[in-house]
């Protein structure tokens, strides 16, 4: 039997924020994931403090945004792998309303920082719009596919990662510790996003799925190499090649592709740019949401061995390297958790 001291399931951003924790504070896991592509290896990587549709600042923003930017450079440090790359998001107005309600927002405190006071005027034929674009900064766009094979390979070298399903009626949760296979440990952390709903452990109905779906594009005549938002995300990968997207699907967890995502996105596309574009590929991904918005951190009552960090919707890359810490120091020094996080306000 291996003895450590977390067991941790799943490797997308959550797993790997709190794997980030554990490293720091020298204790010994083994994380479990099944190689898949999950939420995290299926979204389009954006890494935004803000909210362009209302032009808010997103929850927490000012606590969680200082904590994520510093995160991920020294993570890019540590693997030696350059996986985040800052780049602005240019927002296309769609009337003058828009420029109006910009111009108010950007002077709040919690997003002067973030939203540019001053216009962009369109430079690029290729794209269609009226009236210019708000430049938002402190954004960037992450390589979640270099993430991911980084980190695993950097796990794989420290021996503390099983590429395998995990299975949950294999797990016993015992007084005195966790038992999985040939595994012991003091606790196990459920970092497994939508794959949770089939957790016996975790609430029923705790997490509503959301379907998302990409569109991947080839426009050489775009010509575009920063972060475009209007219905939906232009985002560059290079090589004349899109990400376009994302939809939401409200309480769908199917991973097929569907006929109506790509009509929608496509027709959107062609309302945000001018020139031809072929469509390469259609990717799905499901984001772990909840009722409320809000991530869902902790062990249920009477059960403090099983600990889950997930909900964290489409701002994980965002939050999930604070609420790492918060999670962490509510297991190891009881400190309450925030009620807007902890689990237990689902669980009752």
């Amino acid at each position: 039997m291996k003895k450590v001291d977390y067991i941790v399931v799943g490797l997308g951003i959550a797993g790997i924020c709190f794997s980030e924790q554990l490293l720091k504070q020298n204790k010994s896991f083994m994380a479990i994931d099944n190689g898949s592509n999950g939420a995290t290896a299926m979204s389009g990587g954006v890494f935004n403090p803000t909210v362009l549709k209302r032009f808010n600042a997103a929850w927490n923003t000012s606590e969680f945004y200082p904590v994520a930017l510093s995160f991920y450079k020294n993570l890019m440090h540590t693997l030696q792998t350059d996986f985040f790359f800052e780049t602005p998001i240019l927002r296309i107005f769609k009337s003058v309303e828009e420029q109006n309600d910009w111009s108010v927002a950007s002077d709040k405190r919690e997003l002067q920082q973030f939203l540019s006071p001053n216009f962009v005027q369109n430079t690029n034929p290729s794209i269609t719009e009226s009236y210019g674009f708000g430049k938002v900064t402190g954004t960037a766009r992450i390589n979640t596919s270099r993430l991911l094979a980084a980190y695993k390979n950097y796990l794989q070298a420290k021996s503390s990662l099983l590429t395998q399903e995990f299975l949950y009626n294999e797990l016993k949760v015992e007084n005195d510790n966790i038992v999985y296979n040939d595994i012991i440990a003091d606790k196990i952390v459920f970092c497994d996003g939508p794959n949770v709903m089939n957790n016996p452990f975790f609430p029923i109905n705790g997490i509503i799925p959301n379907k998302g779906e990409y569109l991947i594009v080839k426009a050489p005549k775009l010509k575009v190499n920063i972060l475009i938002k209007g219905s939906f995300y232009i985002i560059p990968l290079g090589d004349s090649l899109y990400k376009v997207g994302a939809t939401f699907g409200a309480n769908d967890s199917g991973r097929d592709r569907s006929a109506k995502a790509e009509q929608e996105i496509s027709a959107k596309l062609k309302t945000m740019i001018n020139c031809p574009f072929e469509i390469i590929d259609q990717t799905v991904g499901i984001r772990p949401t909840t009722r409320d918005r809000k991530p869902l951190l902790g062990s249920i009552a009477n059960n403090s061995r099983v600990v889950f960090f997930n909900g964290l919707g489409s701002r994980g890359f965002t939050m999930a390297p604070l609420l790492s810490e918060i999670l962490y120091i509510n297991i190891t020094d009881g400190m309450p958790l925030p009620s807007e996080m902890d689990i237990n306000r689902i669980a009752n």
